[in-house]
């Protein structure tokens, strides 16, 4: 929003023009501590013409008297600021404080009129100030005196024939009112005038935006880019908010022919803004492609606003400029940038691409110690999500850069990738070396996945409750939990039931489960049946329509035949909830209730309060 005379702080404006136009024009002149830039409707002084009310050089008597203007002005005595500021001029003509502070009170008296003697006669006095022309060219315009106001400007625009602040006063002034075809004519007049085709550019395509013409807009900010860089924002900001209708008309006039750099870079910011990212890239790449400073820094600019897209196509296309950026700036830079570029490559999902900018930081003997353990790193995980496995062990073991805290992760990950291709053999050997808690919790997986109960109890024990993350911990619980239910050391079913669930077979799971759960009933003791089938009843829920109702009937077996242990109370809640989802809420509740009289000492009853009191619309669901 650019500061407008008359957007004031202690007088009202009656109207409040379109926001942007001098933002535009400060940052190009500085106009409006000038006195050039134009008034909104009421001509009441802004920030900026405020400001310079108190800033200005003046005698100490006129100076207190400005200053009991402004505090009348505060107290919405207009009236009397009016009379202060009046008789400051007759004392001195040009003081351009009493000026601007009748152009902010006047209007809202309806006594504008009042002010353009003393304006012309300010004019006269001091006629090289452009700032007196200024008060005098906008009073004319806000009188629909059109003629004077033409005269007014030509001649300020006579004696100084290259400076653009007339017309763009002139046209400020006349856009406030809502001229826009007048304001567009002397732009254009002003174009002219001063012989540089890309004078008003901004003005220009700033109207044009206002009158739907978004690509003659596009073609002045195309103007104003390319002789001002630093515009790029700003036309970015603006252009972006074209209808979507209209956006392929302005990449077609940014993108046609053999457009400059800068004008590539817009166009490139705007298909990336509007969910084009590949296209995007397509078009800025040819403006990057000579190293410069401005090329690094336009590439660091994309990248963060690809970054700022949560969409894998936008993190690609980030991480392209990434490493390209990396090409153009010195090296400790270079090397972050490219780990930068290859994790967002992994995000975006092309392991390969990542996997090229990682390996010239690993190959780098002269990057950072820490930074070729990052890149080592990244390239070994790379593979393993990759699936090359057998490579990324060798790389495990060859690389002497990785701390011994990544080597640790980068083995458990390894052997949990093996897992899940059903390779025990190899998940084992690729912890053989590691003594650290989280290994001594995979091989208690590993352990029971052979069906090795017993040994699984003993290694989940010995890792304790601290290894992994919490949910690991939480999740290796509940499995020692049920496996000092099974009455024998070894239990190969079961363990090839859970390895299926742990590469990701879920229904081939849920089946080999139920299988598990009959042995036990037929080897006689039964002991852990019931929570071997509330495991399954899990994974079911959790699955499509038919996978649901096996679910519920292994919940419902559970309550049924669970007796007293925990297993009943836990899969009568997650029946429960299951209801819910199906929006069968009526027997939800029914089940919570029964839940929560027939086991009032089982864990699961917090829970199961909390659910009933959701299940009745006591508390929001989250």
């Amino acid at each position: 929003m650019r500061p407008h005379r008359g957007e004031c702080v202690v007088a009202p404006a009656r109207d409040s023009r379109p926001e942007g136009w001098a933002r535009r024009i400060v940052a190009l002149k500085g106009n409006a501590l000038q006195g050039s830039a134009g008034p909104s409707p009421g001509f009441s002084l802004g920030i900026t013409g405020l400001a310079l009310s108190l800033l200005l050089p003046l005698r100490s008597l006129p100076a207190q008297a400005i200053g009991q203007g402004v505090e009348l002005e505060r107290a919405g005595q207009y009236d009397r600021a009016a009379s202060l500021y009046f008789a400051t001029l007759r004392a001195d003509p040009t003081n351009l404080a009493a000026l601007l502070g009748l152009e902010r009170v006047l209007p809202p008296l309806n006594r504008l009129e009042e002010l353009l003697p003393v304006a012309r006669r300010a004019a006269a006095a001091g006629p090289q100030r452009a700032a007196l022309r200024g008060v005098l060219l906008r009073t004319y315009v806000a009188l629909s005196e059109t003629d004077s106001a033409r005269s007014v400007a030509l001649a300020w625009a006579a004696d100084a024939p290259r400076d653009e602040a007339p017309y763009r006063d002139w046209a400020i002034a006349l856009e406030d009112y809502h001229h826009h075809d007048a304001a567009r004519e002397v732009l254009l007049l002003g174009r002219r005038a001063v012989g540089r085709p890309a004078a008003f550019a901004i003005e220009l395509a700033e109207l044009d935006q206002r009158t739907g013409d978004w690509e003659s807009a596009a073609r002045e900010w195309a103007a104003a880019v390319t002789e001002s860089p630093a515009q790029l924002p700003n036309a970015a900001g603006d252009l972006s908010e074209a209808p979507e209708v209209q956006r392929e008309r302005v990449t077609r006039v940014l993108t046609s022919g053999d457009p400059p750099a800068v004008t590539r870079r817009l166009a490139g910011e705007l298909l990336l803004g509007w969910g084009q990212p590949q296209r995007a890239w397509d078009v800025f790449a040819p403006s990057v492609a000579t190293p410069s400073a401005d090329a690094a820094y336009a590439l660091r600019r994309f990248a963060d606003l690809a970054a700022a897209s949560n969409t894998p196509a936008a993190r690609r296309v980030g991480a392209l400029a990434l490493a390209r950026f990396a090409e153009m700036v010195p090296e400790p830079l270079a090397v972050r940038a490219r780990a930068d570029a290859a994790r967002a490559f992994l995000e975006a999902g092309d392991r390969a691409a990542a996997r090229d900018v990682l390996e010239r930081v690993a190959r780098d003997s002269a990057a950072p110690a820490d930074a070729q353990a990052l890149a080592q790193s990244a390239v070994i995980e790379a593979l393993i999500d990759g699936g090359q496995l057998d490579e990324a062990g060798r790389r495990l073991d060859a690389e002497g850069r990785l701390t011994a805290e990544g080597r640790a992760a980068l083995r458990l990950r390894l052997a949990e990738a093996w897992v899940r291709r059903g390779d025990l053999d190899r998940a084992a050997q690729a912890l053989a070396r590691d003594s650290s808690v989280d290994a001594l919790a995979q091989r208690g997986w590993i352990a029971l996945y052979r069906g090795r109960v017993q040994e699984a109890q003993q290694l989940f024990k010995a890792a304790g409750p601290y290894a992994g993350h919490r949910r690991d911990a939480t999740e290796r619980s509940a499995m020692l939990a049920l496996l000092q239910q099974i009455p024998t050391a070894t239990f190969p079913e079961l363990g090839a039931a859970l390895l299926t669930l742990a590469r990701g077979d879920s229904v081939p799971a849920v089946a080999a489960l139920r299988l598990a759960a009959v042995h036990l009933e037929t080897g006689g003791s039964g002991g852990g049946r019931p929570d071997i089938l509330l495991v399954a009843g899990r994974v079911a829920a959790r699955l499509g329509p038919d996978e649901r109702r096996v679910a519920l009937a292994l919940f419902a077996e559970v309550v049924r035949t669970g007796g007293s242990g925990a297993a009943a109370p836990a899969a009568e809640l997650e029946w429960a909830r299951l209801l819910e989802r199906d929006q069968r809420t009526a027997e939800a509740i029914q089940h919570l209730e029964h839940l929560i009289l027939s086991y009032p000492g089982s864990a699961v009853v917090p829970e199961a309060r909390r659910e009933l009191e959701r299940a009745k619309g006591a508390i929001p669901k989250s």
